[in-house]
């Protein structure tokens, strides 16, 4: 039988990423994430409201396979902060503690990031070199980059850097990339 963990979002951190560093040199960031769900329509406004969904999220400075000495920890430490806007790709994880109240074992999912694009700008007005796609082997294409409309919602255009063309130029129900 086969599986699938797999798990891609847009949204914005909840707080500021938290740091670990292990005894062997390892780093973890570990922050909240928000994605927003279309909810129901308001009976009395007949708008849809936003159901926003929480996330607890972790990334690891490791290198995975074909991927060696990938820096996820230290790219979302030095670039993410609480507010700011990002694609994920990772999976899911469960986590089993003991409860230091007596309280019992005590379970949580969370993701675990395999993959990060931030959507913001730099903040120091930089030419956004790191603030792509987080590092990948040589050979892959390049990642479509967000183009910033004029309400800010870096999400919903993309321009690809070869074609200058836009997810707007697109024809109405068909995939922009």
């Amino acid at each position: 039988m086969a599986n699938v963990n797999k798990v891609m979002l847009i949204g914005r951190l909840t707080r500021d990423p938290e740091i670990r560093t292990f005894g062997n040199g390892g780093k973890v960031a570990a922050f909240g994430f928000a994605v927003n769900n279309f909810g129901k329509k308001d009976p009395n406004t007949g708008q849809r409201v936003d159901d926003p969904c929480f996330l607890d999220c972790k990334a690891f400075n490791r290198g995975d396979a074909g991927q060696p000495g990938r820096k996820l920890a230290d790219l979302i430490e030095q670039y993410l902060k609480k507010g700011h806007q990002a694609y994920l790709e990772g999976h899911l994880v469960m986590e089993t503690w003991d409860d230091k109240n007596g309280g019992g074992k005590r379970t949580a999912i969370k993701v675990v990031i395999d993959d990060i694009q931030f959507l913001e700008p730099r903040a120091d007005g930089g030419n956004n070199e790191g603030m792509g796609r987080a590092p990948r082997a040589a050979s892959a294409p390049p990642a479509r980059q967000p183009v910033h409309a004029a309400n800010g919602n870096a999400a919903s255009r993309y321009q690809d850097p070869d074609d200058g063309s836009s997810a707007a130029d697109e024809p109405e129900g068909e995939i922009p990339f």
